[in-house]
């Protein structure tokens, strides 16, 4: 919880100035456990890094946990679903897949820009459609990393935070949803003006 991060940052700095190597080691693999099983508590441990690490240190650590555990997720989704909801689903996965193929590195990016959108969800659904690993591992990294500093920021100043809520606002979720449907609004434009060029070609 909230109250408990406050109360027990001053005994975890005294952990991590003793033990540097062990206690960011040992944060680093729990943060990649706990997103690649999807556990509960990625909130609390990001607000966690930002006051034991500071801004810099636990935005580099996050953002590569959250990233790797987010992949390991995926690629377990992948190696259980694929096949079963890829041959049960067979029409409507056609279009899906047609979808992610062609544009499935912007559709990424939207999702994990929207906070509203559990990021378990977006691990697990990715899995079931073909996106390559290696372009979900990027776009996600990318994608993840204005929330990462955000809420490490938070971390970094935890006095100030009374609940979640003074770190999401409206204002802020809103820039996300624009910052997210950008590139796809963009995509969208394009096409339709290579389009209608073509027509006036022909």
């Amino acid at each position: 919880t909230l109250e408990y991060l406050k109360s027990s940052k001053t005994l975890f700095i005294s952990y991590y100035e003793a033990n540097p190597i062990l206690v960011l080691g040992s944060y680093f693999l729990i943060y990649v456990i706990m997103t690649a099983f999807s556990l509960p508590g990625a909130v609390w441990m990001t607000l966690g890094g930002g006051a034991l690490f500071g801004l810099l240190t636990g935005t580099i650590v996050v953002s590569f946990a959250s990233t790797i555990g987010a992949t390991l997720a995926m690629l377990i989704s992948r190696f259980l679903l694929h096949d079963w909801v890829q041959g049960r689903f067979k029409q409507q996965m056609r279009v899906i897949n047609s979808g992610i193929k062609k544009n499935g590195g912007l559709y990424l990016f939207t999702l994990r820009l929207l906070p509203v959108v559990p990021f378990f969800v977006i691990n697990m659904g990715m899995g079931l459609t073909p996106l390559r690993t290696l372009t979900f591992y990027w776009v996600s990294q990318l994608g993840m990393l204005p929330g990462t500093l955000i809420y490490i920021n938070a971390g970094s100043e935890l006095a100030k935070i009374e609940s979640l809520g003074d770190i999401l606002s409206p204002t802020l979720i809103g820039s996300f949803v624009l910052l997210g449907i950008f590139p796809l609004a963009v995509k969208k434009i394009i096409t339709v003006f290579e389009a209608r060029r073509g027509e006036k070609n022909v």
